[in-house]
């Protein structure tokens, strides 16, 4: 990860966080990431559908710190979009693959959480995250909110995530562990990721209950992109 995500609770709540039990692990297994290439609606379908730009932000972000403020924030009545760059997001709860161990900028918390109330896990659950709200862009004046679905396109792959995390109000660009592995990318939050090529189609007005239902998530997701790439 590049840029460490903000989390809207006290790094003290984590003390408070049930423990996991095999069980409940075992329970959780539909958030494993599904790879889809292309599904029911093309990468190049949505592609074609975002080429033009109507942007809403009022200004541009940076992919990464240091670089030029460049990637709009562009909307349609439906969705809203952006082309940047993927950092890996590992925060949330704990695994083999995302810790303090394999990230130095590892945060137990994620900004939403489950309906158990634990904080999602990167690992496991398709994710995308949303810049903190600032005078560029507030996401919830556009229907976008935890829980909102997502399609990311990278190359001929599809894969449909929802908002669960929020970042640094500067900088856009950033999924889930999880997100990047079903893309084919590296999803090493060390030096994982790519640089560009990874476009960020967000439903507006939408929300994924409970949170961690990926299931729910990609039926969702290919209905409103069916409907998104035959819109006028």
């Amino acid at each position: 990860m590049r840029v460490q995500s903000l989390t809207l609770a006290a790094a003290s709540a984590a003390l408070l966080a049930p423990t996991t039990s095999p069980a409940m692990e075992h329970a959780t297994a539909r958030t494993e990431p599904v790879v889809r290439r292309e599904g029911k609606v093309a990468a190049a379908d949505l592609l074609a559908r975002v080429r033009k730009c109507e942007p809403v932000s009022r200004g541009r972000y940076r992919s990464d710190d240091g670089m030029a403020a460049s990637v709009p924030v562009c909307g349609t009545r439906d969705a809203v979009f952006w082309k940047a760059d993927m950092d890996i997001d590992c925060d949330g709860r704990p695994g083999s693959r995302c810790n303090r161990r394999t990230d130095p900028l590892f945060s137990d918390a994620t900004a939403f959480q489950q309906s158990d109330g634990r904080y999602l896990s990167a690992e496991r659950l398709p994710y995308i995250v949303v810049p903190a709200p600032s005078r560029i862009w507030d996401h919830r004046e556009h229907g976008v909110r935890g829980g909102a679905v997502a399609a990311v396109v990278y190359g001929d792959r599809v894969q449909y995530a929802v908002v669960g995390d929020v970042g640094p109000g500067h900088i856009i660009g950033e999924a889930s562990y999880a997100t990047a592995k079903a893309l084919g990318i590296r999803p090493d939050p060390r030096g994982g990721g790519t640089p560009s090529g990874v476009t960020y189609i967000v439903f507006r007005n939408t929300q994924v209950k409970p949170i961690e239902d990926h299931a729910a998530a990609v039926a969702t997701g290919e209905r409103l992109a069916e409907l998104f790439v035959q819109e006028k």
